[in-house]
């Protein structure tokens, strides 16, 4: 049995709300070898233009940074482009593109870590009403293998 792309406008509608992170990351991104450090973060989200956007703003109140993702639908291709921006680049990192299919979104792009080519791939897992993992994995040899350097776990703030 194939697995079909079930990819809709509101992939990303649980989301919205406040929700609290419990960040776990490598030292180094590259070296599997790196300790991981562990601290807390608040997320901000909203959904914008039907469901064919969505904002988030992420604060890291012990490491005195921030970061937003802005990710967008394309109803013709049936996938979400999503582009990350921190605080202290000041820089809009290029987009890591995909889809859901069985209830897991998994997205993939290209970028640069410290001057080396890297394929990225984010996995968003878990998703409910009050709860939602997110995972950040880089490759050097094109995807042949995968490090896992950031996870979130986030739990719904409720008010």
């Amino acid at each position: 049995m194939t697995s079909t792309p079930t990819s809709t406008v509101h992939d990303f509608d649980f989301l919205v709300g406040t929700w609290d992170v419990a960040n776990r990351r490598r030292t180094d991104f590259l070296d599997p070898q790196s300790p991981w450090e562990e601290f807390p973060g608040v997320s901000r989200a909203s959904g914008h233009f039907g469901g064919n956007a969505n904002f988030d703003e992420v604060t890291f109140p012990t490491k005195g940074s921030a970061g937003l993702t802005l990710r967008l639908y394309d109803p013709v291709r049936q996938e979400w482009s999503l582009y990350w921006a921190s605080e202290r680049t000041g820089t809009l990192f290029p987009p890591v593109v995909g889809r859901f299919t069985d209830g897991v979104g998994e997205f993939h792009g290209d970028d640069r870590h410290e001057g080396r080519d890297v394929r990225v791939r984010f996995l968003w897992s878990g998703v409910t009403a009050d709860a939602a993992r997110w995972e950040q994995a880089f490759s050097t040899d094109g995807g042949a293998t995968w490090l896992t350097n950031w996870t979130m776990r986030m739990t719904r703030r409720r008010n």
